[in-house]
């Protein structure tokens, strides 16, 4: 049954406009061996699964994927090519390169190796060498390279993550947590089509020694092209990975799991799950008007909101349930409201879930009212505003 949109009320003591939509929803309750798992749809945002989605863990090679972030960004802005070439420090070779034991592409200490070629260690088999080589040749040192790291986390909205190196070797206050990767593997695979496909590669070969790609998902056929695993010892095996299929791609990331078995089978679970057990729903249209905010001082007294684009998210095929979704904003909006300005945002709940969160605008413009208006709204202000 697709959604019916019952228009509900305003309560007194918060500035939140109620919708209730009745829909086939019930998140299942799948329980999976990882200490920590979050599961996304990219197209709409819709949470799929979370299990203790905030917790901290060390990322190990996991922490690659910000250093990633960090040399597709200076690729993509221009400030080096794939032949620019970086020297190969002995301090990435003892750390890093073949005297490590670590993962490794085996650039030889003093050679220049070109960054296209550090990329493809870097991504398909998690080289270390290959990330402090770029580090050091982009910003001088790892430090400052894992400065730029973590002022992109900010700007990702990677509230609970810090990074200290660019490779996840162990070091001390270095951690994430499986929501901040999942956003940041999103985020890689929507700015960076032209180097995204790097992470379905299946193999890479330097120094006449030819390795296989370190993501255990990638030769399943389950449709999975990304992007990386890793191990700690606190935190056990993690993977964060992308699959598409079925007009859906997902995006899961997973840690605490006590074997590489474990790690193959839990994530294939979710993502075969995922892709079987959700259809999209479209639930506003493009610029249909999700619903009114109050304003204050307007000519008129409230304002119509939207999104940019249709509203959609995936709902469990199966089961009946409650879809709960309400607009949330800070107001009333203070007039004049300009159209397409930022208002609020649109907060959807499966059970008692929150699955989804919408940017909403103002749909229409409003000018300042009149000065009878304007006093009606402070009298109306100082009356219940307090209430809120």
């Amino acid at each position: 049954m697709e959604p019916k949109v019952v228009r509900g009320f305003r309560t007194a003591f918060a500035t939140t406009v109620w919708l209730v939509l009745t829909a086939c929803a019930a998140l299942a309750q799948l329980e999976t061996k990882a200490a920590r798992a979050f599961m996304i749809d990219a197209e709409t945002g819709t949470i799929l699964y979370a299990k203790d989605p905030d917790a901290p863990f060390p990322p190990a090679s996991l922490a690659k994927l910000m250093t990633m972030d960090v040399v597709f960004d200076a690729l993509q802005s221009g400030r080096y090519s794939r032949e620019t070439t970086f020297q190969v420090s002995e301090h990435a070779w003892r750390t890093g390169g073949a005297p490590s034991r670590t993962a490794t592409m085996f650039a030889a200490i003093k050679s220049f190796v070109p960054l296209g070629d550090l990329i493809q260690g870097a991504v398909v088999i998690t080289a270390n060498d290959a990330c402090i080589v770029m580090a050091e040749g982009m910003s001088g040192s790892e430090a400052k390279f894992t400065e730029e790291m973590n002022e992109k986390a900010k700007q990702l909205g990677m509230t609970k993550s810090v990074f200290v190196n660019p490779t996840g070797l162990p070091a001390e206050g270095q951690i994430v947590t499986v929501r901040d990767l999942v956003t940041l593997a999103r985020h890689i695979w929507k700015t960076y089509p032209e180097f995204y496909p790097l992470f379905a590669q299946s193999e890479y070969k330097w120094n006449n020694i030819n390795q296989q790609n370190k993501n255990p998902l990638i030769k399943l056929g389950i449709g999975a092209d990304g992007l990386a695993s890793g191990y700690a010892e606190e935190a056990g095996f993690g993977i964060v990975a992308s699959a598409a299929g079925d007009g859906k791609r997902l995006f899961l990331a997973m840690s605490g799991l006590a074997t590489e078995k474990e790690r193959v089978d839990e994530a294939r679970r979710l993502i075969e799950w995922g892709m079987r057990a959700f259809r999209k729903i479209e639930i506003f249209r493009a610029d249909e008007t999700v619903g009114e905010a109050k304003t204050f001082g307007g000519e008129k007294s409230r304002v119509r909101l939207s999104a940019h684009g249709a509203v959609s998210m995936l709902v469990p095929a199966e089961n009946r349930d409650k879809v709960i979704a309400r607009i949330v904003y800070e107001g009333p909006v203070e007039a004049p409201v300009q159209a397409g300005q930022p208002v609020g945002k649109l907060k959807i709940w499966v059970g008692d879930m929150l699955t989804q969160e919408t940017p909403l605008y103002a749909a229409e413009s409003v000018g300042v009212g009149s000065l009878s208006q304007r006093t009606l709204d402070a009298i109306e202000e100082l009356a219940i505003g307090w209430l809120r």
